[in-house]
């Protein structure tokens, strides 16, 4: 570059670019005002010139733009002339098209990648954009592109998920052995159970926590979905589960992480300890394309690699070479490739099914037998309208012969037609429907539909409901679905009878032979014709919205869609086309936190379940923590947070059971509860009685969380120490409360946050200032840090040594042993005076965990008064919910803490919190919501 042709080329360019050269007069003029002789700019042209012929012009560019911007002068000129320069961007395009013709070669790309090697050469340059980059992903902008359009599809249209990884377990019996059996693992006192008359009559799907058997209210299992089917059954199915009325079927979903829990359970109570030895796996030959046989067949075959390929082929061939199969060649190498259909996850020879002798009931193991794809969203009825589309009816002719498909011989039984018929009705009739809500929740519509991929369109289109059209026709019959749901007879579907669904999954035509039935069409785009094994079986199961305050009410409902295995992709890509939006587990986590719901298995903490996923997600938090470099890393011990990446909610149950029971609260304290309270428990609980949890929703003074209206109270009794105490004696000491809390200003809960109960000055301070944004922690002191430099300085001295080293004795260590638990800051007010003594407060002596920067060993010390304001529960899920406009946190209270907390309060000022993260110091007002 000695002769400056860069710099011509670039001149060239963008003088062809700005044909008038008026950007470059008015930066021009720009730089002779704010350089009044062009020295500076004539000094750097020569000297840049002089010196890019061994590329060192960064170097004295950056020397020259130094001096020259001590006062930041050069960088405000430029900018304020490329700001009047680029009023309509056209600088930004006359840069861009030149730096591409000048690029042609990459020169100039490897003439900056040289410089910015050098640059960098301290990272600076690195520095700049990781920071740059930090603060704009401060509130998780980048997350939020994704969250925001799912939620804004489950708002408006719909969104796809697939839940097949749900375990299913199927039941059949005496409806009376069942309902016996089942009774055990439930309580009517959590809510309807398997016995609820909605449910067994199968027009609904029900939920509900199952327990250990009589082990209510203690060792719950968890959550799971329940299905009965119908006892109106159609004529012509000689499955199991049409032997009577009395003979019955239950379909039990489940978490695949609750399944080991549940299915030992199961099979204890309902006595199936037989195991009854799975059939052989069906072995299907691939289907082969129907090719017309050559004259003359050749001798030997030509397809290098496949199945049946000779050695000799595949040496003739050669590497890479792909040729297909002639219809002489395909005989000449014998029979074609098999393939298996069956449950992967598990072994062939593991049993799935156990009976019993005495009771009679069968236990049968569905996992991955079934497809269950969910739809959320108001038009989810208009994407399952548009995709699917009822069966149609067979000929005379495929009724007359033998066929080995299931719907010729559905066909022949007028009473499967007529049922048919009606809910082919009902599946039209939701095209009147203006949203998904006005179903009843939880109604269950059996169908039977042609394959989706002979209506696919030829391009995606977004589904959308013709309301003005629907309503005229079927006015009546839509308000009567409104009002009464579907009967249940229209709930019968032939997926509940195995045989149907292995021959559906047997004889499921391949994209190929659809392929070529497209091809053979006359009218390309036109409708393919239905073959015989065209007909699928579905199952229609409404969801629920959400339930939980009074802002947009029924939001997240949808449709769950059953389908026989095998059948996924020919299902998911038509749904697709109609414009749906695909989320997957994250999505899944979001919409039950925008609902207000637990989600399992993060927020059952009481459930082994939960507490597996606790120790994950743990580990999985502490090694992420420390792959940071320590400098890095935020101080959880001068944030006072003791526990950042778990809740020990057995720690918290137990330390104010002792707070009560030794009256810490003062004068103010609960009398009553000295004598009434029980002894600390070995484990805790969760407290899901609906009649308790209404009553202290009464007493919190459940709110919206933007209106802040108080409900009606109704019978509740009013709040006082007599009635607290029997709601304590009632359900121990060691009970947890489920919350959802919504903050008053602005905020964005983070997950494993704080929730402490308020002072007397706080809460004067929020009285006097409604919006006002709450107190602050005080920094603590890390008594630790010494000893984790000494521990390091020791291990870089002995190379040898491991880097978790242990501390070989900490009573001797000055800054360890008169380390306080509690911040050195200003002393606490009359909340924060319930301590437990130094001799759980203080750390033990005898600790020998390693010692990480920033985290407190084990054993911790209180969890209730190690900060200024004490430790009521902590935050399982928390963000920004997008369904309420403000943030949201959903987590656990203790029972005892709460009871105490609310009869401190005024009546004015019932249910308020403090709510902080872990890695802040800012406190912040929260309202309780319970809400059953």
């Amino acid at each position: 570059m000695s002769s400056h042709c860069l710099l011509q080329v670039s001149v060239r360019a963008c003088c062809r670019a700005m044909s008038s050269h008026c950007l470059l007069q008015v930066s021009v003029r720009a730089c002779c005002r704010a350089m009044s002789s062009h020295c500076l700019l004539q000094v750097s042209v020569r000297a840049c010139c002089r010196a890019m012929s061994s590329h060192c012009l960064l170097q004295v560019s950056v020397r020259a733009c130094c001096r020259a911007m001590s006062s930041h002068c050069l960088l405000q000129v430029s900018v304020r002339a490329c700001c009047r320069a680029m009023s309509s961007h056209c600088l930004l395009q006359v840069s861009v098209r030149a730096c591409c013709r000048a690029m042609s070669s990459h020169c100039l790309l490897q003439v900056s990648v040289r410089a910015c090697c050098r640059a960098m050469s301290s990272h600076c340059l690195l520095q700049v954009s990781v920071r740059a980059c930090c603060r704009a992903m401060s509130s998780h902008c980048l997350l939020q592109v994704s969250v925001r359009a799912c939620c804004r599809a489950m708002s408006s249209h719909c969104l796809l998920q697939d839940m097949s990884y749900y375990c299913c377990v199927e039941l059949q019996g005496p409806e009376e052995q069942l309902l016996a059996t089942l009774s055990k693992l439930t309580s009517k006192e959590a809510g309807p159970t398997f016995a609820a008359a909605m449910c067994v009559s199968g027009r609904r799907q029900g939920s509900v926590v199952v327990y250990r058997a009589e082990q209510y209210p203690l060792q719950p299992l968890g959550p799971v979905t329940f299905l009965w089917r119908p006892r109106t059954q159609g004529r012509g199915q000689d499955d199991q589960g049409s032997q009577g009325s009395t003979h019955r079927q239950l379909w039990i979903w489940a978490h695949p992480t609750m399944k080991p829990d549940l299915l030992p359970e199961l099979q204890a109570v309902c006595q199936c300890s037989e195991a009854v030895l799975p059939p052989a796996p069906v072995e299907l030959p691939v289907p082969q394309p129907a090719l017309a046989p050559t004259s003359t067949p050749a001798p030997t075959p030509t397809l290098a690699h496949g199945p049946g390929a000779c050695p000799e082929a595949e040496q003739a061939s050669g590497s890479g070479s792909k040729r297909k199969w002639s219809s002489g060649e395909r005989e000449a190498a014998g029979p074609a490739a098999k393939k298996l259909l069956g449950n992967s996850t598990t072994s062939a020879t593991t049993p799935v099914t156990w009976r019993s002798c005495t009771t009679g009931i069968v236990i049968s193991d569905l996992t991955m037998e079934m497809v269950r794809y969910r739809l959320i969203g108001p038009l989810s009825h208009s994407v399952l309208t548009e995709t699917l589309a009822p069966a149609t009816h067979c000929d005379a002719a495929s009724k007359a012969g033998p066929s080995p498909f299931w719907w010729s011989d559905h066909c022949r039984d007028d009473c499967n037609m007529t049922l048919h018929r009606q809910q082919a009705g009902v599946f039209n009739i939701l095209k009147g429907v203006y949203s998904t809500a006005e179903v009843p929740a939880g109604s269950v519509l059996g169908l039977t539909v042609d394959d989706p991929r002979l209506t696919l369109p030829n391009k995606r289109s977004m589904a959308v409901s013709d309301i003005r059209k629907e309503q005229g026709e079927n006015e009546e019959r839509r308000r009567e679905l409104m009002l009464k749901g579907i009967p249940e007879h229209l709930s019968q579907s032939s997926l509940w009878d195995r045989s149907v669904r292995d021959n559906v999954t047997h004889n499921k035509m391949t994209d190929q032979e659809l392929n070529r039935l497209r091809n053979d069409v006359l009218v390309p785009g036109s409708r393919l014709p239905t073959p015989l094994q065209g007909r699928v079986p579905v199952l229609l199961v409404q969801q629920s919205g959400k339930s939980q305050g009074t802002e947009m009410g029924s939001w997240g409902m949808g449709w769950d869609l059953l389908l026989p295995k095998a059948w996924g992709m020919a299902f998911w890509v038509p749904l697709v086309y109609r414009g749906v939006r695909i989320g997957g587990l994250r999505m899944s986590l979001k919409h039950t936190q925008n609902k207000g719901e637990p989600h399992f298995p993060h927020d059952y903490p009481d459930c082994p379940a939960g507490a597996r996923f606790q120790e994950e997600q743990e580990a999985e938090l502490l090694a992420k923590f420390r792959r940071r470099p320590p400098a890095k890393r935020t101080n959880y011990i001068k944030h006072g947070c003791l526990a950042p990446f778990r809740c020990p909610w057995q720690q918290l149950a137990e330390e104010w059971e002792l707070i009560v029971k030794e009256g810490g609260g003062g004068e103010e304290a609960v009398a009553p509860m000295e004598q009434e309270v029980t002894p600390p428990q070995s484990n805790f609980t969760v407290l899901r009685n609906r009649k308790s949890l209404r009553q202290l929703s009464a007493w919190c003074r459940p709110t919206s969380s933007k209106c802040q209206r108080a409900r009606n109270l109704g019978s509740t009794p009013p709040l006082n120490r007599n009635v607290a105490a029997s709601l304590l004696s009632a359900h121990g000491g060691g009970s947890l409360v489920w919350t959802r809390l919504s903050l008053l200003t602005k905020g964005q809960p983070e997950q494993h946050a704080l929730v402490c109960v308020p002072t007397a000055d706080d809460l004067q301070l929020v009285g006097k200032e409604p919006g006002c944004t709450g107190p602050q922690e005080p920094l603590h002191t890390d008594h630790f840090k010494s000893r984790v430099k000494r521990l390091r300085k020791k291990d870089h001295n002995k190379p040898g040594a491991s880097s978790s080293a242990k501390p070989e004795n900490k009573q001797s260590d000055p800054a360890s042993t008169s380390a306080p638990s509690v911040n050195p800051g200003p002393e606490p007010s009359s909340s924060s005076s319930l301590t437990l003594g130094p001799d759980i407060t203080t750390p033990s002596s005898s600790c020998t965990s390693a010692l990480t920067l920033g985290l407190w060993p084990e054993p911790l010390p209180s969890v209730t008064s190690h900060c200024s304001r004490v430790t009521l529960g902590w935050v399982t899920q928390g963000d920004f919910s997008l369904s309420a406009g403000c943030g949201e946190a959903l987590g656990f209270l203790s029972l005892t803490g709460l009871l105490h907390t609310l009869l401190r309060q005024p009546d004015s000022q019932r249910g308020l919190v403090l709510l902080r993260n872990p890695g802040s110091m800012q406190y912040r007002f929260a309202k309780i919501n319970i809400e059953v």
